[in-house]
């Protein structure tokens, strides 16, 4: 599975185009409609996954629905467990804390987990917001550890990390 990052709007969220045996699946498509669809290029879009609903990880869904007639999977229609979209197959995480609306999407074949605002390079996301709760974000911290340490952790924002790191080096991780 390929996975390209492409950083939309002003607050430079991550969206991600995972791709296979061209097929692909967006996840959080930011505000740049343009940028993602160059990426997906030939490819044949699936679907849209959403980690959370803040606007910064939304804006271009609109125009991908209109555009490839797709579906759209978030909170609210998934159930955490495992999930197959065609060739893709995940596991739905729900990982409260900086939304209540918050999930990760784990692939453990390729081992690589989209977890948007949740976890971060050395951080995790706001619990001050909306919906936000510091003991939901506790929680969903512990059910991460137990994952693979080699896994690849790519977030809403910034920078790729590897789970193990974020276990040595995160001060939320290490403290719960």
């Amino acid at each position: 599975m390929k996975v390209d990052k492409i950083i939309t709007g002003y607050l430079e969220e991550n969206c991600y185009v995972l791709t296979k045996d061209n097929n692909c699946l967006i996840i959080d498509p930011g505000d740049d409609f343009f940028p993602i669809k160059n990426v997906i290029g030939n490819n044949r879009v699936l679907a849209v996954l959403l980690t959370h609903n803040h606007f910064d990880h939304i804006g271009a869904v609109e125009d991908i629905v209109d555009k490839y007639q797709v579906p759209v999977y978030s909170f609210a229609n998934l159930k955490e467990g495992c999930c197959d979209i065609e060739n893709f197959k995940f596991q739905v995480i729900y990982t409260p804390g900086h939304t209540i609306d918050s999930i990760s999407f784990y692939f453990a074949q390729e081992k690589v987990m989209f977890t948007g605002d949740f976890l971060f390079k050395k951080s995790i996301g706001r619990w001050d917001l909306e919906t936000g709760n510091y003991d939901s974000m506790k929680k969903s911290i512990s059910k991460i550890k137990k994952y693979p340490s080699d896994t690849i952790i790519y977030p809403g924002h910034g920078e790729s990390t590897i789970l193990g790191y974020e276990k040595d080096h995160n001060q939320y991780l290490f403290t719960n």
